[in-house]
């Protein structure tokens, strides 16, 4: 999985750089544990995010509440900091000899998106690939069009869809994953 923090967009569609959040490390983290994800990348290219990133894992992962809470400790145990995607999909690539496929979600209808059951069968395959999501008001358009798969929105039964980005994440690995 990967939190993309840059390419973003905000509300009036500008190109930003979104701050890291703790609560998101934290929850997405924990339900990328709870799902057996191999790994949660953090992609920001801000060394101040980065030192952030770092300072809140390292807590957790080796300082005083690594023994406070073994459990929060695994789960952020998971996170890699990386510049952008692309190191992270290199990274995998090294590791697995296989370039993965990116797959991105977004809470906008998109014209070529894959359901949930159709990309669950496709995992089966056993290819690598990253589950890419966007903090603010979402990656930008060109960073979706290029994505290899782009999944369906979450849609509820209103016309608000405005989720929290730790929510959405945890809707859908419970999809592809949960028993």
């Amino acid at each position: 999985m990967a939190l993309m923090h840059y390419p973003v967009t905000d509300k009036n569609g500008q190109v930003i750089h979104s701050a890291v959040t703790n609560l998101d490390l934290h929850d997405i983290a924990r339900a990328s544990r709870t799902f057996g994800v191999s790994r949660f990348y953090v992609v920001t290219p801000l060394e101040d995010q980065k030192s952030l990133a770092q300072k809140i894992i390292g807590h957790w992962v080796t300082g005083a509440g690594s023994e406070y809470n073994p459990k929060r400790q695994q789960a952020l145990s998971l996170i890699r900091i990386a510049d952008s995607l692309e190191d992270a999909a290199r990274e995998i690539e090294q590791e697995t000899g296989e370039r993965p496929e990116i797959v991105v979600t977004d809470a906008r209808p998109q014209a070529r998106s894959m359901g949930y059951a159709d990309f669950r069968k496709r995992m089966e395959l056993g290819k690598p690939f990253i589950l890419v999501f966007g903090t603010a008001w979402g990656m930008i358009k060109e960073f979706i069009e290029a994505a290899d798969i782009v999944l369906d929105p979450i849609v509820g039964p209103t016309d608000y869809n405005h989720l929290s980005v730790r929510s959405a994440a945890s809707i859908i690995l419970d999809r592809l994953l949960g028993r």
